[in-house]
């Protein structure tokens, strides 16, 4: 049985019993192969025809036996190099990944494994050399120092980013991207652009516009890690549309139900130490990557001693978007040591191995025992929870936890709770909250403003003591 394409493609039906065809709500993209001819397969296999405007003709179509006529999701491409900000490159990677794009993380580098300006290493899809002739919806560039120079003297990026420019696709650039990358490749001309403020007066004077997202034609530019959940959200918006963007804003928890107060504190005492605080942020597959990434950048601005362990076998794990994160130790090696603070990310799989964790059990009781501060966001809440490393505190409640009781100990419409040596979070895009309120019971309010100036985050210190 042979049916008949629709000229414009907007309602494929079906060619024959062996075709497939599969519908997307977002992409207008697809692309054709043909099974029947091997002569049609080298003509037509790299093919992409836009639903709205391309049609088949006759002549092209009467002979087709067998069409796999297959949906292409939104493509994006993240490079990143030695010095890239990692809070910038893994928010843009989990926000547009949770919007359904094709998301590449791509090396600048000789190699997959690259280490963030602070510290985090991250382990990258491929390398840049294998995305030179490939298409992409957007290409996004984080910051960070050396990062935006790493990526500026890349050749191959560099080739991409014009090619993107001259057809018209959407680009993008955050924090010092903007002012160290494209502008000496020529892709500010005539473009209002934003950019980190330390990084401001090189940008173009006339074309310089201080506002957190600047949007001009096919160029979107913004000002750092503290705005990079609303850079990645406008780019999500510009590729899916608002629908999409605010289902996935609101899955974030970027709702204006969690702005005032964002930290409350119950039963205060003093976090401040003699020493140089020692953090330990276990974490295991299906780990929120947001969360591990952020809780370790921001710590580390503050100059605290951060170590991120594996309760896997390898050091290398694959957070809940998809992330490869590189740790510094397994359990079993970083358990040798004691720590001021360990604190667990999120993620529900990720939670789930952090319980089943018996290493990290102990290094747990024996932080409550001692006295020592532990916490956690999201959901590995409850892992403190089933260990009975809760009983009788406060704690931040996730929403979807609120839909059965909740009781006096949970404290909704706030982002952080602090009580006592216990610190919990709703997690996701609080996170860079719960950590600055960390880096404030540690060093205090004056530390805090500072880092989060760097972030560009507005910092209120509004904790609300009870």
């Amino acid at each position: 049985m042979i049916a008949s394409l629709s000229p414009t493609l907007t309602e494929p039906r079906l060619i024959s019993p062996m075709c497939s065809i599969s519908a997307n709500v977002s992409p207008s993209l697809y692309s054709i192969s043909l099974i029947h001819s091997p002569m049609k397969q080298r003509r037509l296999q790299n093919s992409r025809l836009r639903a709205s405007s391309t049609s088949l003709s006759m002549e092209t179509t009467k002979d087709i036996i067998d069409v796999d006529l297959v949906p292409i999701s939104k493509k994006v491409l993240v490079p990143i190099g030695y010095g890239t900000e990692e809070i910038e490159a893994v928010v843009l990677v989990d926000v547009l990944r949770r919007a359904g794009a094709d998301v590449t993380l791509a090396s600048v580098e000789q190699k997959l494994e690259v280490e963030g300006s602070s510290g985090t290493k991250l382990l990258a899809d491929v390398l840049i050399s294998k995305c030179a002739e490939k298409f992409y919806d957007l290409v996004a560039l984080p910051g960070g120092m050396p990062g935006a120079v790493r990526l500026r003297d890349c050749g191959v990026l560099e080739k991409i980013m014009k090619r993107q420019a001259e057809d018209k696709r959407l680009y993008g650039a955050i924090s010092m991207a903007p002012a160290i990358t494209l502008l000496p490749w020529g892709l500010l001309t005539r473009k209002k652009t934003t950019g980190h403020p330390a990084f401001f007066g090189k940008l173009p004077t006339f074309w310089a516009v201080k506002t957190n997202i600047q949007i001009s034609g096919e160029l979107t530019t913004s000002r750092g890690p503290g705005t990079s959940f609303q850079f990645a959200l406008s780019l999500a918006n510009q590729l899916f549309g608002e629908t999409t963007a605010k289902s996935v804003e609101e899955l974030l928890l970027l709702r204006d139900g969690y702005k005032s107060p964002k930290t409350e504190e119950f039963n205060s005492i003093d976090w401040s130490l003699n020493h140089t605080p020692r953090v330990l942020i276990p974490v295991a597959n299906g780990s929120e990557e947001v969360e591990v990434v952020t809780i370790a950048d921001v710590l580390r601005r503050a100059k605290v001693d951060v170590t991120v362990t594996s309760v896997e076998r390898s050091l290398r794990i694959t957070a809940s978007q998809g992330t490869k994160i590189v740790t510094d130790k397994l359990i079993g090696e970083a358990s040798e040591s004691s720590y001021d603070l360990i604190l667990l990310p999120g993620g529900h799989a990720g939670s789930e191995r952090l319980q089943k964790s018996k290493v990290l059990k102990k290094l747990l009781k024996e932080q409550q025992e001692a006295g020592r501060i532990y916490g956690a966001t999201n959901s590995s809440s409850t892992v403190l929870h089933k260990h009975g490393l809760l009983k009788d505190k406060r704690t931040a409640v996730y929403p979807s936890d609120t839909e059965g009781p909740v009781s006096d100990q949970m404290i909704e419409g706030v982002e952080v709770v602090i009580d006592g040596n216990v610190i919990t979070s709703l997690g996701l895009a609080t996170v860079t909250n719960f950590s600055l309120a960390i880096v404030s019971k540690l060093f205090g309010h004056g530390r805090a403003r500072s880092v989060s100036e760097g972030l560009v985050h507005e910092y209120r210190g509004n904790m609300k003591a009870s």
